[in-house]
């Protein structure tokens, strides 16, 4: 699943435009690496998303297209 639609399922951002414009501007990474909107998420890779001076960690634990909005929260682990 490209990464955009991934922190939109998983409602870490609300917004898909949101989260490309994220990954555009060099706020989000993947296991370290700068990534853009459309790189391919996988389960145990580590998001580490800069908004101001709030540095949010999480890893993936799964990847599913839809959920609903109570089962988001199963798809992430917060690291930090």
């Amino acid at each position: 699943m490209r990464l955009d639609k991934y922190l939109k399922v998983s409602r870490i951002i609300k917004r898909r435009t949101v989260a490309n414009e994220a990954c555009d501007a060099g706020r989000v990474e993947i296991n370290g690496k700068p990534a853009k909107a459309s790189q391919e998420v996988k389960p145990d890779d580590e998001i580490a998303i800069r908004f101001g001076d709030k540095l949010t960690k999480v890893k993936v634990l799964a990847v599913k297209e839809t959920v609903r909005k109570e089962d988001a929260a199963t798809l992430y682990q917060m690291l930090q």
